[in-house]
């Protein structure tokens, strides 16, 4: 018996003893709905892991002996916009040497994660009488409404063209195309080519009933930029629209016929289409005075003559101590002359139609248009920034001058201690500074902030830029307690807007405006500039210094995002919506686009501006559609079928999903002011599929 077990224990040894394997071979992983796990293989030399994609992780980079690692996962890094990937798959790479120091190899790791699932339903509300039927209603059907199918138009004539040539197999075989995408939304409603003919360059007309479905089928595709009933007309007839299977009347969205209004997405995403036709009824009377403290202004530029005071009537150059503000222009980050306050200017009241008398032959005759339209809302411009930005004591003074309080001015200098006092005969109601820096302490910034809360007691909101280094660093004077921070989003090609990548997120950040995506960095508003696709920035006025006359120009940054901010607040206090400073903020933060995580955060603050909402102005449009964001400021655009269902595809996290109908044509469905169902749901491993049901906007 003990012989019997001397050997058992030397047959162990020689086990152990066995020499581990000279190569390492090719391995699976296979996360499933799991974060992370754990692949192994027995080695006897040393190793390293090249070529991680940036949605895994490995817990070791290099070793020897035997491979022990484990795989992580992050889902969302890779999820696509349209979230119709079930499962993910990528490869990293093991290099290799044996323990005899003279092999060498490469073993490829092959890792698959499945997604987790999100799905539900978005429809009508049910609505029965004695009168109805079953089946599929049409639009506005009868006599007053007769269609004879649906004219769509695309955000340009090359995705018109594309779709138009396409047929039902190429549908089928390019769906991850832009236009391809778009030939398999008509195929969805059974559209063929027969049944397509061109009609405006970007337009073409589809002989299908223009049934709600397929209008909001239609519509959800970001390719097209308007799908309406191609309508019969009789003579002497008249009457007005109802929205859908909801009986409200629309009013018609106003849009621009300036030159370069087609590239100002912005004032579409805020609702600006519902907001101009309201001031079309003479509601906004009321004069308001936005103080500009900036880089000067170019007075002479055609678009805002009439918009600005001038140097006889309250605007000051706080840099060189005089009454002319003109922007001398600085060097921007390229090397040009950039006209910063010009361009800030623009944003908020920059003149609509044909300019007067432009002063160069190459000029736009209609340029740009402002937020303000018709709106009595006037900007006072004060220079702050030289060529070396400007210093807490210069900004502290203009801020006192701006909200009515009389300063010394020019500064006091040794030559000059006790220059006259200076008063502001246009006392700003708003005043907005697109500028900033992150190296201030609160007790440094002190005096600027206490001359921002001096101006909120007298009934002046401040609006202040977050900042553009893409940090939690608190900017001041945004950080300051009585500013009201503004921070920047984008378009992001899917049911909502996303936080611009160099916004800076701190909990001062109250509300969020459209500021562009910097750098070029994505084009999706379907324009177009100089033949090429228009950057997702924001265009406004600008003044070309080589040839000494008017221009336009794209920025992108919180300076963009924060006269946004301004100009509603004007719009609020001309139509008497609210009253003074703490009733206009209010207003504006609970009417705002709710984006990211439920409620406010430091990313977005209260949410996006909404000044169709914010105004009160009449519903333009009542399309059915889905939002999908998570807590971390993403947003997701899955497919809804005819039917209204979806199935999206996605990492875990916190999801608010949003059925709503959109009545001010931005897009964004279920906002403040707008019918919608909402449920939130938590996906992970422990919950990887999650059915909402159906979602009832009422």
């Amino acid at each position: 018996m003990k012989r019997a077990l001397a050997l058992g224990g030397l047959t162990a040894l020689l086990m152990s003893c066995s020499p581990a394997p000279v190569k390492l071979n090719d391995m699976t992983v296979d996360l499933g709905q799991a974060t992370s796990t754990t692949v192994t293989q027995s080695f006897g030399g040393t190793w390293r892991v090249t070529g991680v994609p940036l949605w895994l992780s490995v817990n070791r980079e290099t070793g020897s002996g035997a491979v022990a690692l484990t795989v992580t996962a992050d889902r969302n890094a890779v999820t696509p916009l349209q979230a119709d990937r079930p499962t993910l798959t990528d490869t990293f790479k093991v290099e290799w040497t044996a323990a005899d120091g003279q092999t060498s190899g490469t073993a490829l790791v092959k890792v698959s994660a499945a997604q987790y699932t999100l799905s539900g339903r978005v429809q009508e509300q049910a609505s029965v009488s004695a009168a109805d039927t079953l089946g599929t209603p049409a639009l506005n059907s009868g006599a007053a409404g007769e269609s004879n199918g649906i004219i769509v138009t695309y955000r340009s004539g090359t995705l018109r063209d594309a779709v138009l040539s396409s047929d039902g197999l190429q549908a089928q075989s390019a769906p991850a195309s832009s236009a391809g995408r778009s030939a398999a939304t008509l195929q969805e409603l059974g559209v063929t080519r027969p049944q397509k003919r061109a009609l405006t360059g970007q337009s073409l007309v589809l002989s299908v009933p223009a049934t709600r479905q397929a209008l909001d089928t239609l519509r959800r595709d970001p390719n097209v930029e308007r799908a309406v009933p191609n309508r019969v007309l009789h003579v002497l007839s008249t009457g007005t629209g109802q929205a859908p299977m909801t009986g409200q009347t629309l009013a018609a969205p106003l849009l621009p016929t300036d030159q370069y209004a087609p590239l100002q997405w912005a004032f579409t995403l805020m609702g600006y289409r519902a907001v101009w036709r309201d001031m079309e009824a003479g509601k906004y009377t009321r004069p308001v005075t936005v103080a500009v403290l900036d880089s000067g202004v170019r007075f002479e530029h055609p678009d805002l003559a009439g918009k600005l005071y001038g140097p006889k009537e309250g605007a000051l150059d706080f840099v060189d101590g005089d009454t002319d503000p003109t922007d001398p222009g600085a060097p921007d980050s390229l090397g040009d002359r950039a006209t910063h306050g010009t361009h800030v200017t623009g944003i908020i009241a920059a003149n609509w139609g044909q300019n007067a008398a432009p002063i160069c032959a190459g000029c736009s005759p209609t340029g740009v248009v402002g937020a303000s339209y018709r709106a009595p809302v006037k900007v006072l411009p004060l220079r702050v920034l030289g060529s070396q930005g400007t210093d807490v004591a210069t900004l502290t003074t203009a801020l006192q001058y701006a909200a009515g309080q009389a300063v010394p001015f020019p500064a006091p200098t040794a030559q000059n201690p006790k220059p006259p006092q200076v008063t502001n005969p246009h006392p700003a109601q708003v005043i907005n500074l697109s500028l900033g820096g992150p190296d201030l302490t609160s007790e440094e910034a002190a005096p600027m902030c206490e001359a921002i809360a001096a101006a909120r007691e007298r009934g002046v909101l401040t609006f202040a830029a977050a900042g553009n280094d893409s940090s939690a660093t608190p900017y001041y004077p945004a950080a300051c307690p009585a500013a009201v921070a503004v921070g920047s989003v984008t378009l992001s090609g899917g049911s909502a807007p996303v936080k611009a990548w160099y916004s800076n997120h701190y909990p001062k950040v109250e509300l969020s405006a459209p500021g562009g995506a910097s750098l070029g960095a994505s084009h999706l508003n379907g324009g177009t500039l100089n033949g090429q696709p228009f950057p997702d920035d924001i265009f406004s006025t600008a003044w070309n210094y080589q040839k000494n006359e008017p221009s336009y120009q794209a920025m992108a940054g919180t300076s963009q995002a924060t006269p946004q901010a301004s100009a509603l607040a004007a719009l609020l206090l001309s139509k008497g919506v609210t009253t003074g400073a703490e009733a206009t903020l209010a207003r504006m933060k609970s009417t705002a686009t709710d984006l990211g995580a439920a409620g406010s955060d430091d990313l977005f603050g209260a949410g996006m501006l909404n000044a169709a909402a914010a105004l009160n102005a009449p519903a333009v449009s009542d399309m059915l559609g889905l939002r999908l964001q998570d807590a971390q400021g993403r947003t997701f655009q899955p497919a809804l079928n005819t039917l209204g269902q979806f199935t999206a595809y996605v990492g875990d996290g916190i999801y608010q999903v949003i059925g709503g109908r959109d009545h001010d044509g931005n897009g964004i469905y279920g906002e403040v002011q707008e019918p919608r169902a909402s449920k939130q749901v938590t996906l992970g491993s422990s919950l990887p599929a999650v059915n909402v049901g159906s979602l009832v906007p009422q």
